[in-house]
């Protein structure tokens, strides 16, 4: 059996999202010139870094099953732990955090389920891609707490839980259909 290689430029952007909470918790908890654009710089960054992962695991032939759980993992830390630091500013409302949250719980533990029945990684869907790029949007616009871009902010937010609630649909209805499927 061959050893598949953890140390790939994707799984490298995968971590470094992570990574980036650490100055992105400075900018919005400390008060400095510019604080709240440093902030949205490195929201943007990491944003960038989800693009990357998955464009060079697929362009450089890196993709793995490591990636596979990295690359959502990365996802679901970084857009939870930036919620819970808005949250704690003032930027972003609790019942929105638990919306992530309980969401995501959902699809990991649907997830550890599928594994553990079908020995299979189940890949991020394109609505759960699409669902995490409106939360970040949002919470960018809200690292920002610019009152001209308010109204956008507001859609943006109503658009990330209708997506969100999408995706957990879709995600449920792949375990759903896997588990009949099972079953016969």
């Amino acid at each position: 059996m061959m050893r598949e290689r953890i140390l790939t430029a994707s799984n490298a952007f995968s971590v470094a999202r992570v990574i980036l909470l650490l100055p992105l918790a400075y900018c919005l908890t400390n008060e400095f010139p510019y604080n709240r654009w440093w902030a949205a710089g490195i929201i943007a960054a990491a944003i960038l870094t989800d693009f990357l992962d998955g464009y060079l695991a697929r362009k450089l032939h890196q993709v793995s099953e490591f990636g596979k759980v990295i690359d959502p993992l990365a996802d679901k830390i970084a857009v939870g732990v930036l919620a819970v630091m808005l949250v704690w500013v003032g930027d972003v409302p609790l019942w929105f955090l638990i919306v992530i949250i309980v969401r995501d719980a959902l699809i990991v533990s649907g997830g550890l389920f599928i594994r553990k029945k079908k020995k299979i990684i189940v890949q991020s869907n394109w609505p759960g891609k699409i669902a995490v790029t409106a939360v970040a949007v949002y919470l960018l616009l809200s690292a920002l707490n610019l009152g001209l871009l308010e109204s956008f902010r507001q859609v943006t937010l109503w658009a990330s839980v209708v997506l969100m609630v999408l995706s957990l649909a879709v995600y449920s209805r792949r375990l759903f259909i896997g588990r009949l499927i099972e079953e016969q």
